[in-house]
């Protein structure tokens, strides 16, 4: 007689592949490939391609190393499909990445099907955005708006330069070739809002 092996699988939300499809959101929210994902969590790439197409359901394991990937606890990758008309993100939970004197923190949780993003961002004498651990050139139709909060920027988009002083916005598609500098001596502050897929006319 042959006994079944049992192995626990993450609760699926009610559908087969609801994990599947938070996983690919929350990943291609936070820009990371296949291959970036499976570095940070130690699950396969293959595995992880299986996991987001819904062709298997991922063991209790395998979903917890793939939440810590994406940081999140295992617990909040699992109820993300729940319904939730607030989402508070605490000052000292938010996710953080330091390129080269560009500080980089992320207001905005990374929730599935999300189309806005908002970040805070600064810049060190002499930095600029752009550097390899930053974000990619965004989707095609995105938009960005920056507020500088402190300090004096510069933009470059498409080769021009624009000079930005504390208190100054500026509205520009994000999809074209562009990065912020500072010139100064000191620290400039300022905050950009990436809105994907607004097509020009």
């Amino acid at each position: 007689m042959t006994q079944a092996t049992a192995t626990r699988e993450a609760p699926s939300g009610g559908s087969e592949n609801a994990v599947g499809a938070r996983v690919k959101a929350l990943r291609e929210a936070m820009g990371l490939s296949l291959r970036d994902l499976s570095d940070r969590s130690g699950v396969s790439p293959t595995m992880l391609s299986q996991v987001e197409r819904g062709s298997t359901s991922p063991t209790l394991a395998v979903a917890e190393k793939i939440a810590s990937g994406l940081d999140l606890s295992l617990s909040q990758l699992l109820r993300l499909d729940e319904v939730q008309h607030v989402v508070v993100s605490r000052s000292g939970d938010r996710r953080v990445r330091n390129s080269a004197g560009h500080r980089i923190e992320e207001l905005t949780p990374p929730l599935p099907g999300q189309r806005a993003d908002v970040s805070s961002h600064t810049l060190e004498p002499g930095a600029g955005t752009g550097g390899v651990d930053d974000a990619p050139m965004h989707e095609p139709g995105s938009r960005e708006t920056a507020v500088v909060l402190k300090g004096e920027a510069v933009l470059y988009f498409e080769g021009e330069l624009h000079k930005l002083g504390e208190g100054d916005s500026v509205t520009f598609d994000a999809d074209l070739p562009h990065h912020f500098e500072n010139q100064s001596e000191e620290p400039v502050e300022f905050i950009a809002v990436i809105a994907a897929g607004l097509r020009r006319g």
